[in-house]
């Protein structure tokens, strides 16, 4: 996996600090009454972690919610069984991914994001979508460049 690989997948990972949907809603008065836009609402990780992809109109934020991983736990036979546990709701979190400024910039930037939400690297696919674009966020809020794939090690 190459450095523009590593970096699309942290930046829709752990990396970008999460909040629950309160503190998210609470943290912007613009964010509970504006129109938003659902981009992607059974989109699964490697995990099976389901995901969503939203985007806030009067903010320009594209966030991702995160449900919480299921409980999965093992019988003696092998059988596997997934539960989800009291307070379960209250797990799910929300990651600031990209701040982009239109409907129209989210379209376009976003252009093939049903159909690459569906296959392995959806979140490759993003990641590196929203870098190129420029508008994907870091943890504390700069841009994230686009400095393409990573040369590797010089050669000797």
């Amino acid at each position: 996996m190459d450095g523009a690989e590593r970096a699309a997948i942290t930046l829709v990972g752990d990396s970008v600090p999460p909040m629950d949907i309160d503190e998210f809603y609470e943290a912007d008065p613009r964010r509970r009454p504006s129109a938003e836009l659902e981009l992607g609402t059974e989109w699964l990780d490697a995990d099976g972690v389901r995901h969503e992809l939203n985007y806030v109109e009067d903010t320009g934020e594209l966030y991702v919610l995160r449900e919480p991983a299921p409980h999965v736990t093992e019988d003696p036979f092998g059988g596997l069984h997934v539960s989800a546990p009291p307070g379960y709701d209250d797990k799910m979190t929300v990651h600031v991914i990209a701040e982009i400024p239109s409907v129209e910039d989210v379209h376009r930037i976003l252009d093939g994001w049903q159909e690459a939400m569906q296959g392995d690297r959806g979140a490759d696919w993003l990641g590196e979508r929203l870098r190129a674009a420029g508008v994907a966020v870091a943890p504390g809020g700069d841009a994230v460049p686009d400095d393409g794939p990573d040369p590797g090690p010089a050669p000797a």
